[in-house]
């Protein structure tokens, strides 16, 4: 739980501070005001990237070199800190006083879900988005996911570029064996993680669609193939593409709605329904996990959302119990179960409000 945040130089940001409340807390303004800009610098000190996709230097406020962020976070009744500076130095993460380890000591320092208008692409995206959402998940459920996914991606590389000299055949089976061994790792996280959120994630789909949904893992290779002769067979195929074309980092998640595969039948609101539950059940399950709330960004949640349809969400996020920032245009757009701490935006410059 973030109880103060700071950012220096982010974007529209000069100098921002906020006292943040354990609860419900809502940023309001005008568009362009700087609302974005604002949950985007609490994410990136979550996640040491920008959830909008942005570089580094389109962050760094006009004429500065870097841009600077801190919060003091209450880790069960304790304090602890967590910083970045990024610009032409490159990244420094700070966690707990301490130089410490980039991006996934800030994930595991800080853990966090954010729903934006453009959540619908977990749905109607590529894979790439869907093992984004499970490897997230399996970060924070599976304690040695890391350690396989950055060894798997070695091992991965390694193979691509002997395919990409065109390699002997011999050269490149010699990757096959901790190609294998890393890939059945992987495949097996993964799966153990789908299952343990599988009940939230179907909850969360019940709650805001009022439909049952389907989460079916698919693993990258045909299912009633091992992956050793897949690779074998496929030699040639791999050596023309210079890539390796099976295996878990083609894995997806088939979601389905109401029986139907989810990405070619809903609508864009319904496909903002259906990825919210998702983030909402792996919120839950990591929350779970973890023993402890997460952090909750909500980006302008009342967009291409009914009255209806927001007010179901805005119930299920209230469920949750975690902390919650949101943003909206006004202060009486959104229902929480209690008063939130209030702040205005207008041209960069934020203010708390009565």
């Amino acid at each position: 739980m973030i109880r103060l945040f700071r950012a220096s130089n982010f974007r529209c940001l000069e100098s921002v501070e906020l006292e943040l409340g354990p609860n419900y807390n809502l940023i309001y303004g005008a568009n362009a005001s700087g609302k974005t800009s604002l949950l985007e610098a609490l994410a990136y000190l979550g996640r040491g990237k920008s959830f909008r996709g942005a570089s580094t230097a389109n962050l760094i406020r006009h004429g500065e070199s870097e841009f600077t962020l801190f919060a003091d976070l209450d880790r069960d009744g304790r304090g602890f800190t967590v910083g970045v500076r990024n610009g032409r130095e490159g990244l420094e993460v700070r966690v707990g006083g301490e130089d410490n380890g980039g991006a996934a000591a800030l994930a595991e320092a800080l853990p966090l879900q954010v729903i934006d208008p453009e959540v619908h692409g977990l749905i109607a995206g590529g894979p790439e988005h869907r093992r984004r959402f499970l490897d997230w998940l399996a970060f924070h459920v599976e304690p040695d996911h890391l350690m396989i996914w950055r060894r798997f991606r070695r091992a991965l590389k390694q193979r691509n570029a002997a395919l990409k000299a065109k390699a002997s055949a011999a050269a490149i089976r010699s990757w096959n064996a901790e190609f294998l061994e890393l890939s059945t790792q992987l495949d097996q996280s993964r799966r153990r993680v789908l299952d343990v959120a599988k009940h939230s994630l179907e909850q969360f789909g019940r709650c805001l669609l009022q439909t049952e949904l389907g989460f079916d893992y698919q693993q990258g290779w045909p299912r009633d193939r091992e992956l050793q002769e897949v690779l074998e067979e496929g030699l040639d195929r791999d050596l023309q593409h210079g890539a390796t074309q099976s295996g878990p980092h083609r894995a997806d998640v088939k979601v389905s709605y109401n029986e139907r595969q989810a990405r070619k039948l809903v609508s864009r609101g319904q496909q903002k329904l259906l990825a919210s539950a998702m983030v909402l059940g792996a919120t839950q399950t990591a929350q779970a996990a973890l023993g402890r709330p997460l952090l909750l960004l909500l980006d302008d949640p009342a967009a291409e959302l009914d009255s209806e349809s927001l007010e179901r969400l805005m119930a299920a996020v209230a469920g949750l119990k975690c902390q919650v920032i949101a943003t909206s245009l006004s202060r009486e757009a959104l229902t929480f179960p209690q008063q939130p701490v209030l702040f205005h935006v207008e041209q960069g410059r934020v203010s708390a409000q009565p």
